[in-house]
């Protein structure tokens, strides 16, 4: 069974046409699934639905129609204990690293902040809580010294590392990556990528990484679903899809978003 399943899914919105009110979709039929340990790159270019699609998976907009399952739950009919229970098993990682960091915590607080909320039990009072912070620093590549720091002190390539340590303090299964490298420079953006490899071979992570740009899909993804104004117009394995895309849209995304020379050095396998 897939960890996320998508059935006919719709989002629509009311929009004033002239003295009427019409429901204007932004999401339409939807189908797809991500199966455990794999990552499905979602692309498209903005306004296609990609996002809209990733807030009903979180559980943070429901459906008009359709259902969305994730680890065998009905999101959007979950009940409060049951959602609580599920947004341990996934995590979102945003665009902007630097809009996603409260600029008043510190580090310690922002990474040890999803402990409190759902009342984890992490043992050995502050000093058990601070060893497990130094740990999830480590394994995205930051020192102990940076617990101390708050948001402004560092890059934004630090930022986003701090991002996906919050992300990962509760463990969970499936991570929504929402353009995470797309506010970042091309190498520092090659990091990040090849950090979420490192980490979703080590942890069994499962991965929904939306993205408007084809070779970083293609890289990280096991397969690629294509969305165009709302709708999923082509899926399929990574490599066949780049190689034999079936649609003009597809197609038109690949010329679009050609392989960059200085990308494809710093991507390592």
């Amino acid at each position: 069974m897939a960890l996320v399943e998508v059935n006919s899914v719709w989002k629509t919105y009311p929009r004033r046409v002239g003295l009427r009110t019409v429901e204007q979709p932004v999401v339409e039929d939807v189908t797809l699934g991500i199966g455990a340990g794999e990552t499905l790159g979602l692309v498209g270019e903005s306004g296609s639905g990609k996002t809209t699609l990733a807030r009903m998976i979180l559980g943070l907009v429901k459906p008009t129609r359709g259902t969305v399952r994730v680890a065998g739950v009905d999101v959007a009919n979950a009940s409060a204990a049951q959602l609580h229970a599920l947004r341990r098993e996934m995590q979102p990682v945003f665009q902007d690293p630097y809009a996603a960091l409260n600029p008043r915590m510190n580090v310690l607080e922002i990474v040890t902040e999803p402990w409190a909320i759902h009342r984890v039990d992490v043992g050995a009072g502050k000093g058990g809580l601070r060893a497990r912070a130094v740990e999830l620093l480590r394994e995205v590549g930051l020192e102990e010294s940076a617990l101390a720091r708050h948001p402004h002190e560092f890059s934004g390539g630090q930022r986003q590392r701090i991002n996906i340590a919050r992300a990962l303090a509760l463990r969970p299964r499936l991570l929504i990556l929402d353009e995470p490298v797309s506010a970042l420079d091309v190498s520092v953006g090659a990091q990040i990528i090849n950090l979420l490899r490192a980490l979703q071979r080590e942890h069994g992570l499962t991965y929904l990484f939306i993205s408007h740009s084809m070779p970083l899909v293609r890289y990280l993804s096991t397969r690629i679903a294509v969305m165009e104004r709302g709708r999923l117009v082509e899926a399929g394995e990574a490599v066949e899809l780049c190689e034999r895309p079936r649609e003009a849209y597809t197609r038109q995304l690949l010329a679009a978003t050609p392989e960059l020379p200085s990308l494809a050095v710093r991507l390592t396998l």
